[in-house]
């Protein structure tokens, strides 16, 4: 067995490709009517459709999973995300460990927790 996907709940599933596209460079794989593969695997589904499914409310900013990336050139990545979405609500600017690992948090359009860390 092997994990194959991420899914993740968006309210506007074009606008939320075009932010992961932007900030990331992840690309369509497949649109199947409110559910969305993307490239690494990330799949986004409309909210509507997901709560239909469940059941249950959507819950954004819980602050119980986030997705991590990595990026060698974390300042370039915080210049481009400062610059193409200004509004973005952080978490924590940029921090450094002190085993050197610098990370930044902040929520998607959604409030889905992403973490963008250099590598260790």
């Amino acid at each position: 067995m092997k994990l194959k996907n991420i899914l993740i709940v968006v309210s506007d599933i074009e606008k939320s490709k075009q932010f992961y596209h932007d900030l990331f460079g992840l690309e369509m794989v497949l649109d199947n009517d409110g559910n969305m593969i993307l490239t690494e695997g990330l799949v986004l589904q409309e909210k509507k459709i997901w709560e239909k499914f469940l059941g249950k409310d959507i819950i954004p900013k819980n602050n119980a999973c986030e997705l991590y990336f990595e990026e060698q050139n974390i300042e370039v990545f915080i210049e481009k995300l400062e610059n193409l979405y200004p509004d973005v609500a952080y978490v924590n600017q940029r921090i450094t460990y002190g085993w050197g690992q610098k990370v930044i948090r902040f929520y998607d359009l959604d409030g889905n927790l992403i973490e963008v860390g250099t590598p260790m």
